[in-house]
C-alpha cells in the first residue's frame, strides 16, 4: 500500500496497473481531481518512495534482490539507455516481487521533446510504455514527456486501454475495411460509439463482411457484422445471434442485445466539466 491522492492505493501483483504523475503537475490539477472523471490522477511521484535504479549497476541492483519486501522501482533519470531496453533489463535482473514504474521518457531525453507536438508525445508514450505493457513488464506508469497535466493523464488512461491492461470505458475494434465491406464502415463506427461510447468495459467489433470479420473480432463481447447488402448479423462473442437485420435499425438492435446479455447502462446526464487539459 502506498499513500495516493485519495486515500492508500496497492501497487504490483494482481492489482490494477496504477497511474503517476509528477509532484508539479498535481499541483497544477488537485483543485479538480474530484471532477476529473475516469482520468484522476492515482499516486504522486515524489511521495511514493520510488527506488531509482540503473539497472546496469549490480551495486543498486543486488540489494533489491537481496531483500523479501516488495519496493516500487523505476529505472533512474540519468540512464543513458533506451527506455524499452532499460526497463526490459530491469525487469530482467530485479526479483519479480518488486513491481515496476514505467516511464515513457527518461528526462535526461526531455530536452529532446520540450518543442515537439503533441502527437510527438503520443507517440513517444505509446510506443515505449505500450511495447513494454505488451511485454507484460510494468505495474504502474508515469508519462512525464507531456508538459500538460490533463493531456498526459489522458494519455496515460488511453495507453492502458489500447493495451488492454486496464479498460475503463468502452473497447472498439473494427476491420481496415476492403472490397468486400457492406456498409461504410467509418460512419457506422461513429453512430455505434455514439451510442455506446459509455458502456465501460464492454468491448465491440464493427467488421464489413462475414468472411474474415468473426476471425478478426478477437475477444469482444458483441459484433456488428455485415451479413448482405444493407443487411447486418449480431454476434454475442463469436456466435452469430440475429441475422439479416435492415441496416437502418440494425444500431438500436445491438443496443437491444447489450441490455438481453446485462450489460446495458443508461448513460449519465451530460454534465458540463472543467477542462483537464492544461
Amino acid at each position: 500500500q502506498l499513500p495516493g491522492v485519495q486515500g492508500n492505493v496497492a501497487v504490483g501483483g494482481a492489482e490494477l496497473v496504477r497511474v503517476f504523475v509528477r509532484q508539479e503537475h498535481f499541483e497544477k490539477i488537485a483543485h479538480k481531481v474530484d471532477r476529473m472523471g475516469d482520468y484522476k490522477p492515482e499516486l504522486v511521484y515524489e511521495r511514493a518512495g520510488v527506488v531509482e535504479v540503473d539497472p546496469r549497476n549490480a551495486h543498486e541492483v543486488e540489494p533489491l534482490n537481496a531483500t523479501q519486501v516488495s519496493q516500487l522501482i523505476t529505472v533512474r533519470d540519468d540512464v543513458d539507455l533506451p527506455v524499452i531496453a532499460a526497463y526490459r533489463l530491469l525487469a530482467a535482473r530485479v526479483a519479480a516481487h518488486h513491481p515496476i514504474l514505467l516511464k515513457d521518457v527518461l528526462r535526461n531525453q526531455q530536452s529532446e521533446l520540450s518543442n515537439q507536438q503533441f502527437l510527438h508525445a503520443l507517440l513517444t508514450a505509446s510506443t515505449n510504455i505500450g511495447s513494454l505493457l505488451c511485454d507484460g513488464i510494468g505495474d504502474a506508469i508515469l508519462v512525464q514527456g507531456e508538459e500538460a497535466p490533463g493531456q498526459a493523464l489522458r494519455l496515460s488512461y488511453n495507453i492502458l486501454q489500447a493495451a488492454g491492461t486496464r479498460i475503463f470505458k468502452t473497447d472498439y475494434v473494427a476491420c481496415p475495411s476492403c472490397g468486400r465491406t457492406l456498409f461504410n464502415l467509418q460512419t457506422t463506427t461513429a453512430r455505434i460509439k455514439e451510442a455506446t461510447s459509455h458502456l465501460k468495459g464492454v468491448k465491440i467489433a464493427v467488421m464489413g463482411c462475414i468472411v474474415n470479420g468473426p476471425g478478426e473480432m478477437a475477444d469482444a463481447d458483441f459484433g456488428y457484422v455485415g451479413g448482405a447488402p444493407g443487411k447486418i448479423n449480431l454476434y454475442v462473442g463469436k456466435t452469430a445471434v440475429k441475422f439479416n437485420i435492415p441496416e437502418a435499425e440494425a444500431v438500436g438492435r445491438l443496443q437491444d442485445l447489450i441490455r438481453e446479455h446485462g450489460k446495458w447502462i443508461e448513460p449519465a446526464p451530460a454534465v458540463a466539466e472543467e477542462p483537464v487539459l492544461s
